[in-house]
């Protein structure tokens, strides 16, 4: 007979359990790609989307998204067993078996293109297809341990989420979903160097060649600064077209005024510190920017600006 003490334990076993299959995930990287995805399917349209379609799309886009973070991790145990940043992650300790991550990472990715293909549309699944094949599979394996500009040739797969919540509200693939999509791929540099130059050493531990290990400190910096330039270009593109008026235009200065303060000042005096700061607005400036543009949607026409 099952004690109140055995119960307990099966419980938290089971809490454990899915903790580490939720980790597996990466759900903070998940979290933004929906959100950016779910952004492209409400500007895709002038007013309010089909609801059950953006739940189907929003959970496929999202399984895929899951599953290639998952790929992710279980091609790069060996390297995350050695970075201070991952090494707590259930592969490199050895709370999750392989072959159990490889099946969950299938059952999302069968799952989601499933989804994706039967309540959206095929287009869209193709397209998450591929970016989750190119985050997953040509990124980890091919590009990030052979070029320090691995994660400028991957980004691509990073950057796809507008796009996909565009194709999935309108089966096409516009330029206004183009330019979404060169937002992010153009703002993955400065975000994810900043990263890499505070985590260098233990890049330089793992044997992944980023840019801060392959070409040092102040050659990093100044293409932070170079990538930041054209992000902020990049980011007018839309107000310059039409696509969003004053206030995201508005919202587009004061946010890339700050970006831009953090990189000069990167460059001019740089710290770990500061890096590391970097790295956390460029998260929540981008998320800032996409609330932007959502408000900028729906609001300008009420206000005729």
């Amino acid at each position: 007979m099952n004690t109140a003490s055995d119960t307990e334990k099966n419980t938290l076993g089971l809490n454990e359990t899915i903790r580490q299959y939720y980790d597996l995930t990466k759900p903070r990287v998940v979290m933004l790609i929906v959100f950016t995805a779910f952004v492209g399917m409400l500007l895709a349209v002038p007013g309010m989307p089909d609801l059950l379609l953006v739940f189907w799309a929003s959970l496929g886009i999202g399984m895929a998204a899951s599953c290639g973070a998952a790929m992710n991790q279980i091609i790069d145990m060996r390297a995350d067993a050695i970075m201070a940043r991952t090494k707590a992650r259930p592969l490199p300790t050895g709370d999750m078996k392989v072959w159990k991550a490889i099946c969950f990472a299938a059952l999302l990715a069968i799952g989601g293109m499933l989804i994706l293909v039967t309540f959206v549309n095929v287009l869209t699944a193709i397209l998450t297809f591929a970016s989750m094949i190119g985050y997953g599979v040509i990124y980890t394996v091919f590009l990030k341990p052979a070029t320090p500009l691995n994660i400028v040739t991957g980004g691509a797969a990073g950057a796809a989420p507008p796009l996909l919540g565009w194709a999935a509200m309108t089966n096409v693939v516009s330029p206004e979903a183009c330019l979404l999509f060169l937002i992010i791929f153009t703002w993955t540099p400065p975000h994810f160097w900043a990263l890499a130059l505070y985590r260098r050493e233990e890049y330089a531990k793992a044997d992944v060649p980023m840019l801060p290990v392959t070409h040092g400190e102040r050659y990093t910096l100044l293409q932070i600064v170079l990538y930041t330039i054209v992000m902020i270009v990049v980011t007018f593109m839309p107000f310059g077209i039409g696509m969003f008026g004053l206030i995201y235009f508005v919202a587009a200065i004061i946010l890339n005024a700050i970006f831009m303060k953090y990189v000069i000042q990167l460059y001019r005096n740089y710290s770990d510190a500061l890096s590391k700061k970097t790295f956390i607005y460029s998260i929540q400036y981008l998320a800032y920017l996409f609330g932007a543009m959502l408000v900028d949607h729906y609001v300008s026409p009420l206000l005729n600006i």
